[in-house]
């Protein structure tokens, strides 16, 4: 779809009835008849019957952000694991908006001996089916979750170190994990290219081991909260990870405020406490009088100083300092490991003499 036109509107409160006020809708109506439109989107979330009140008023379809962001997400998705989280989040968003879409079924009437109106009947066993296709979905799931709590146990049974890339959507993650592992990871220049986790062996010579590197999906501003749970299986790799390697696109104007929605998203699964390096991505798309003075440094989130390396994963520049900052961070944690509780001090003393 293209679009054609776009009106904004700044209010103190949403409108209960059409989320915005009827002066501004009759304004959105005469719009659209004048360039053609056939669908009007809304870049907020609108509740089921502001959606309903707005098709009446506009005499045309209308949806919403998080209807646009699963449409996206259903393109997108490859895995099996990617395929069940987003029939997962439209079931449980379309569950709500039924009422609007049995319209045309009204095939019932009221009368002696008959119950409800008209499409009722048709509804009900439209929500039924979609409540038992949610059940069995999120039963799915827990077996998928259930596989990557196997596969993490087994890294910690390795002594793995385990680094996530996170970042906002379209950063560069896939780029730059590619040019780290050498793998082929799909990477293009769109919202949301990656929604299914992919973990590689990455070596690092100066750490002198490997670690374990994840692609994670991509955060967005306004994510639905459907999605936040419905990918709490692909989110968890960051959760259990011990560094977040947070990828920027350094060549957007609104970077510090992407930087502080991947913020508000780590904090909203529980992971904001793990280390994080960032990586200031796309620096060949930077002006020569915005190109960083030095490839590493430090930079302030939430008043914390916090490791930056600037680097353009297309074309490599900045790659090689990356894997020495991440040998010394990965070198660092290993040497102040604990020694786990079940292990006496003697005991590895003893190891050492016999060996």
């Amino acid at each position: 779809m293209q679009p054609v036109a776009r009106v904004t509107c700044k209010r103190r409160a949403p409108d209960a009835a059409l989320f915005i006020g009827t002066g501004k809708a009759d304004e959105i109506k005469l719009l659209a008849a004048q360039v053609g439109a056939t669908e009007v989107l809304f870049d907020q979330s609108l509740s089921p019957g502001q959606q309903r009140n707005l098709e009446r008023h506009l005499e045309m379809p209308v949806n919403d952000r998080t209807f646009l962001i699963l449409e996206i997400f259903a393109q997108r998705a490859r895995s099996h694991e990617g395929k069940l989280q987003v029939e997962l989040a439209r079931l449980q968003y379309l569950s709500t908006r039924l009422v609007r879409r049995w319209s045309h079924l009204e095939r019932q009437s009221g009368g002696i001996g008959m119950r409800g109106g008209p499409g009722e009947a048709q509804i009900e066993l439209d929500r039924r089916m979609i409540g038992e296709t949610i059940k069995r979905t999120k039963e799915r799931l827990a077996k998928v979750k259930k596989q990557r709590q196997t596969q993490r146990r087994q890294r910690e049974r390795r002594d793995a170190f385990n680094i996530s890339l996170i970042g906002y959507t379209n950063a560069g993650k896939s780029t730059l994990f590619n040019a780290l592992v050498k793998a082929r990871a799909y990477a293009a220049d769109q919202l949301f290219a990656t929604l299914d986790t992919t973990t590689r062996q990455l070596y690092l010579g100066e750490a002198g081991r490997s670690v374990s590197l994840s692609d994670t999906v991509g955060f967005i501003r306004d994510l639905p909260h459907g999605l936040v749970d419905a990918f709490q299986a692909t989110l968890q790799e960051a959760v259990d990870a011990d560094l977040l390697l947070h990828v920027v696109d350094a060549s957007n104007e609104g970077y510090v405020e992407q930087i502080a929605q991947v913020q508000r998203v780590l904090k909203e699964i529980g992971a904001q406490d793990i280390p994080q390096l960032l990586v200031f991505n796309k620096t060949d798309a930077l002006a020569p009088d915005q190109q960083p003075l030095r490839l590493v440094d430090e930079y302030e989130i939430d008043g914390e100083q916090t490791p930056r390396v600037f680097v353009s994963a297309k074309s490599l520049h900045g790659v090689a300092e990356l894997r020495q900052k991440l040998s010394s961070i990965v070198g660092a944690a290993v040497r102040t490991e604990p020694v786990p509780s079940d292990i006496r001090l003697d005991d590895l003393e003893n190891d050492g003499a016999a060996s």
